[in-house]
């Protein structure tokens, strides 16, 4: 992963940091200077359209890997967090408005674990036999990938609550459109460009913006699951226009 830029953000789409097809952006604010430090693109609908259809691509290829191969990638991923830890704390803490201290005591421990858990869990998904209820012929659960996962994130635990997200749904199987919140999306994005070097392109897309790129997202019709951290209200909204 060459360097990072905190100053002008770019969406992440098939495995590259890519400019949003829309003119418009809106300033980053560091809560703990009120100083802008970063300004981020509100993606379109055209944006949208981008990353789901190479999630929809890369899900041809990811969805054929085997639970051992996402368990390997995804440990991977932890190592290199853990690896650039240090980085990842000062650019959360820039972020969030958090003190460094809070973020590297409380956080990054915990969200390596949890992308460690999911690497394992990679492995356990359960199949069961149900004997023959029909003569000849032998019942049984089979657990397949499902997908593109559209994904929506808050702003108070960014990095973390993004790891909630992908990594269960990238250890199953599936691949992701992630929009994180408008105000904090700058970890996100440095961890999907972290990530590329492991999974196939297209497998994690990060797409920047407000409300209305949110839905975009979750209204588009490639996605197969969505998941949604957000206010009650959000959320009837997003499966009303879902169903």
């Amino acid at each position: 992963m060459k360097g990072f830029s905190l100053k002008t953000l770019q969406n992440f789409i098939n495995g590259k940091s890519v400019p949003s097809s829309s003119d418009k952006t809106q300033d980053l604010i560091n809560p703990s200077t009120g100083q802008v430090f970063a300004k981020a693109p509100v993606s379109n609908a055209a944006d949208i359209d981008k990353a789901m259809k190479s999630a929809e691509s890369a899900f041809e290829i990811w969805k054929e890997s085997t639970p051992g191969e996402r368990q390997k990638a995804i440990n991977k991923i932890a190592d290199a967090i853990e690896a650039r830890s240090e980085e990842l704390i000062g650019i959360e803490s820039e972020n969030t408005g958090k003190p460094i201290a809070v973020t590297r005591a409380e956080e990054i421990g915990p969200m390596l674990d949890q992308i460690r858990f999911f690497a394992g869990a990679a492995r356990h998904l359960e199949g069961r036999s149900a004997a023959e209820y029909s003569k000849g012929h032998t019942s049984f659960i089979r657990r397949e990938p499902i997908g593109v996962c559209a994904q929506v994130t808050p702003w108070n635990y960014p990095m973390m609550m993004a790891v909630w997200k992908w990594a269960p749904a990238i250890a199953a199987g599936n691949t992701v459109v992630l929009k994180p919140s408008d105000t904090t999306p700058v970890s996100t994005l440095w961890m999907a460009e972290l990530m590329q070097e492991f999974l196939p392109e297209g497998v994690i897309n990060v797409v920047v913006g407000d409300r209305e790129t949110g839905r975009h997202l979750v209204e588009h019709e490639i996605p197969q699951f969505v998941s949604i951290t957000g206010s009650v209200k959000s959320r009837y909204g997003s499966c009303s226009k879902r169903s």
